[in-house]
């Protein structure tokens, strides 16, 4: 479903020019869920701006569905390809209600029966008639994802992608959200690019990973591997030992990957 070759991304130019995604190829399945791990600045997010469309001064090549794509995207791609972002609050019009919200992506593309895609969305994500015509300073931070997520879905797209959807939301809402990604990607055959910097919320819903660091994809591994521990690289390793929790002597032992 998703064909990414040398995909590389630079901001700024001359002496101020920052490689911040660096020959990334990856491919993810139909219906698979991938992740991208990796620390803060590793180029994850970068990665999912140029897919996405969001990001248009990339090069290198780009398949999604069979289809090359250009920094010009047609708008039959974003029916296909959607996101949802990592704030919640920030992705919302703070000065529209949740109908209006959900009705502009089926204005936009010219579908009809709005209403009832509108009630559908909403039920999908768990939310009732009654957040309908609620604004987003009226919602919690799990409903307003909630919200982020039927946009997305509206459209019925094939791949969604998602910029640490959980990392804003408490601990509880995460595993809420997390639960209703797992249940939608099964009820839709959604195929899912999941970047996050905690590596259980990528074990809890992907299939496979891979792990940046400094704009590189560094290695590729099953979600079973990387809970039996079983990665090869070093900065890997080191980003599993991290994981488990603040140890001042492992701390101390960690170096910089260049």
């Amino acid at each position: 479903m998703i064909d990414l070759q040398s995909l590389q991304v630079a901001f700024g130019h001359g002496a101020q020019r920052v490689v911040a995604v660096d020959g990334v190829s990856l491919r993810v399945a139909d219906g698979e869920c991938y992740g991208l791990v990796g620390e803060s600045g590793s180029g994850k997010s970068t990665v999912l701006r140029a897919v996405s469309g969001l990001n248009p001064d990339w090069t290198g090549r780009l398949s999604i569905g069979g289809t090359d794509q250009t920094a010009k995207r047609s708008k039959g791609f974003f029916k296909t390809c959607q996101m949802v972002f990592q704030d919640p609050y920030g992705s919302l019009h703070p000065r529209h209600s949740v109908d209006r919200i959900l009705a502009e992506p089926v204005a936009i593309h010219g579908l009809d029966d709005a209403d009832g895609r509108i009630d559908r969305a909403l039920r999908e994500v768990g939310l009732g008639p009654s957040f309908r015509f609620r604004y987003p300073h009226q919602l919690s931070g799990g409903q307003r994802q909630r919200v982020a997520i039927a946009r997305a879905l509206i459209l019925e797209p094939r791949v969604l992608l998602l910029d640490e959807p959980t990392s804003a939301l408490d601990v509880s809402v995460q595993a809420e959200i997390l639960n209703l990604l797992r249940r939608l990607r099964a009820a839709h055959g959604l195929t899912m690019v999941l970047v996050s910097h905690n590596l259980a919320v990528v074990a809890n819903l992907c299939d496979r990973l891979a792990v940046m660091n400094r704009g590189r994809l560094v290695e590729e591994l099953t979600v079973e591997a990387l809970r039996r521990g079983e990665a090869h690289q070093p900065y890997t390793r080191q980003l599993l030992r991290a994981s488990q929790g603040y140890d001042r002597a492992t701390a101390d032992s960690f170096r910089d990957f260049a």
